[in-house]
């Protein structure tokens, strides 16, 4: 199943790579060319760069005038309209008729001609100076925005050439005439303007040069200026072109992508399985690692093929949060490096890809070496942004010599890549619950001792409860010293006699007179009584959805040890008539440094407890013998715990339960 799952995400890796064949040199603008001597291997035009062309483009663009269609049929219509209604309109008592039918139609064809302009969203904003195209006729003519009326100044020059009428009458019905037939004539046409500025775009030349085969391009060690920077850059856009348009390139592609993928992932295999088989033993692990790969290679192969100057809009440290968040820095900095590898065999400069990625990486991995609260994740993501903007100012003052080519839009970008980077929080909740993990936020949370079940712990067995808290301190104290998850084995002590609440007083530490109800009860029932503390806890911690991380120190924290003293009062009521099996707990043993050390500690407390004469030797011989007995009783064979951590476990019990109990060093006569 793990070779399985490798294969599957080879299989998706290789299919989604870009098949485009990638230039075999690498090369950066203002540094010296790391190769051999090039020549011009076939004929090639030499293109503009982007920069060039888009101010090409933006002063094409500025050259194309708006484009206004003149409505001739529209305005002899409205004359005829004008006439007709004059005719219709006009009394003999007003005047002479032929003398007014000439005012209105010279103030009508003086409007109209020049042109009513049609107000509207393309329009709103055009200056009177600016310089527009009118269409009349099919004659396209040049001239002034301003030289239109709009209606208003329309409306001006009728009342100002009616100031020579002096009946009232007569000058209303001619202003009513006119208003009536006029109208605007003038149109701006969108669909004739975007063609003119498509027209000039098309007509910018892309190259401006050609070189010719065998042509020295640069020479070794020559510095990359500007103009052989763009010369490099048509030579890898033609060969791109040539190659691509190959019967057999796709293949040969497909072939190698296959065989690059798969020695990283094999690699990646290897590592994991030799240095790490804790990691490897687990097919959730591995099914994790490869996921949160996935999970950053799939959209980043997309960002390349699709949009390739937004690559790093992809937030790769978000996988380096992630495996912060499930995994120590080891694993972080190997599954990372593994997997910009794979992505920067796509990109177009692999070098300064890595180079870039593997900085903010090691920044989010180390930011995140103490994730104790949630705003960890918030900071992380400032630390990214920090530390992209740091090195794009850096690498521009390297490449470019100055601060010129400064691109907010890439600002912007490194900006997004932070804020998608505060998805890992969600993200990480999401995949412990998916997986089965248990991280350090939900660990914090669980040995919170305001949770429910801890005070359930504390209202119904409160002596149980000092005796677990007791017991958290001491494992953290032991941890810290010989190396482990400090506070995963702090949560599980805390939780590990949670089972007692079932039947709090047939425990010493809770009763509080001088009843004992094993007096009631035979030594095999008070046994039974005692061992069932550990079912009850596993089946209480899953009533209330603890995480089997937790559960597995309630399993394992007597091993498959006795209950020693009912036991031993059964022997000397039955000397010859006793099972063992009946006094003994199910198991299973500890399987990890963190359950061996809840064991001892737990014993040790447990037992420091019941003793009158507190001290530095008792103290010292009580840690020795209980922690002595259980590796004779084989109760680490399956934990990775070793003698010197066992040495060092007994010493930093000494030196507590000395502190706790106030007990002073004995000094020499």
């Amino acid at each position: 199943m793990k070779v399985l799952a490798f294969v599957l995400a080879l299989a998706i890796v290789v299919l989604l790579m870009p098949r485009n064949v990638k230039f075999k040199y690498e090369y950066q603008k203002m540094r010296p060319w790391p190769h051999e001597t090039l020549y011009a291997p076939f004929n090639f035009p030499v293109y503009k760069s982007e920069e060039t062309v888009r101010k090409e483009r933006e002063e094409a663009l500025k050259n194309v005038n708006p484009i206004f269609i003149f409505d001739v049929q529209g305005t002899e219509n409205g004359r005829e309209k004008l006439l007709k209604d004059l005719n219709f309109q006009w009394n003999d008592t007003i005047g002479n008729k032929e003398k007014y039918e000439e005012l209105v139609t010279g103030i009508y064809d003086n409007i109209e001609n020049r042109g009513i302009v049609a107000k509207n969203n393309f329009t709103s904003n055009y200056k009177g100076d600016e310089m527009v195209v009118v269409v009349r006729n099919k004659v396209s003519t040049k001239c002034l925005y301003e030289d239109f009326y709009t209606m208003s100044e329309a409306s001006s020059y009728i009342q100002t050439h009616l100031d020579s009428i002096s009946d009232y009458n007569t000058k209303q019905l001619i202003n009513n005439l006119l208003y009536s037939s006029l109208r605007s004539n003038v149109v701006y046409s969108e669909n004739m303007t975007k063609q003119a500025e498509k027209m000039a775009v098309d007509n910018i030349m892309l190259t401006f040069g050609m070189v010719q085969k065998d042509e020295l391009i640069i020479m070794e060690g020559e510095i990359v200026t500007e103009e052989k920077y763009q010369i490099i850059n048509s030579l890898q856009r033609e060969y791109a072109e040539i190659t691509g348009n190959s019967v057999f390139s796709g293949n040969y592609m497909l072939y190698g992508q296959l065989l690059l993928v798969g020695i990283v992932f094999f690699a990646l295999y290897l590592t994991l399985r030799m240095l790490r088989p804790d990691i490897f033993e687990q097919l959730r692990y591995i099914n994790l690692i490869l996921l949160l790969m996935l999970l950053t290679i799939v959209p980043s192969l997309i960002l390349i093929r699709y949009a390739p100057s937004m690559i790093f809009l992809m937030p790769v440290a978000i996988m380096a949060i992630l495996l912060m968040t499930f995994f120590d820095a080891r694993i972080s900095i190997i599954v990372q490096v593994m997997t910009l590898i794979i992505i920067s065999l796509a990109v177009q400069n692999p070098f300064q890809y890595f180079f870039v990625q593997m900085l903010v990486s090691f920044v989010a991995i180390f930011s995140m070496t103490k994730r104790t609260r949630r705003a960890s994740y918030f900071g992380t993501s400032l630390a990214v942004f920090a530390t992209y903007v740091i090195v794009y100012l850096g690498m521009m003052l390297i490449f470019d010599g100055g601060f010129d080519s400064f691109d907010w839009t890439v600002i912007m970008i490194y900006g997004g890549n932070a804020f998608f980077t505060m998805l890992a929080l969600p993200l990480a909740f999401l995949f412990e619950r998916v997986f089965g993990f248990v991280t350090d936020l939900s660990l914090l949370e669980l040995s919170n001792t305001n949770s429910p079940l801890l005070r359930k712990l504390a209202s119904e067995a409160p002596g149980t409860f000092q005796h677990v808290m007791q017991v958290a301190d001491l494992c953290e104290e032991v941890i810290y010293n010989i190396g482990g998850n400090a506070l995963l084995v702090r949560t599980g002590a805390m939780y590990h006699d949670i089972g007692k609440t079932r039947n709090p007083f047939y425990f010493i530490e809770n009763q509080n007179g001088k009843y004992n109800p094993h007096d009631d009860v035979s030594n095999v029932e008070s046994a039974q009584i005692i061992i069932s503390h550990v079912i009850d806890g596993i089946e209480i911690c899953r009533e209330y959805h603890i995480p089997e991380q937790i559960i597995d120190f309630v399993r394992t924290h007597h091993g498959t040890r006795r209950t020693e003293y009912f036991y031993q009062m059964e022997l000397r009521e039955n000397p010859e008539g006793v099972d063992e099996e009946e006094f003994k707990y199910p198991g299973p043993l500890p399987f990890s440094k963190e359950t061996a050390v809840l064991m001892m500690c737990d014993a040790v407390e447990a037992a420091s407890r019941s003793m009158t004469n507190k001290t530095e030797d008792s103290l010292n011989k009580l840690v020795d013998n209980i922690i002595d007995g259980q590796m004779k009783a084989n109760q680490f064979d399956n934990t990775n715990i070793t003698f010197h951590d066992i040495t060092m476990t007994k010493k930093v019990l000494k030196k507590k339960l000395m502190s706790i109990y106030h007990v002073r060093i004995a000094y020499p006569d």
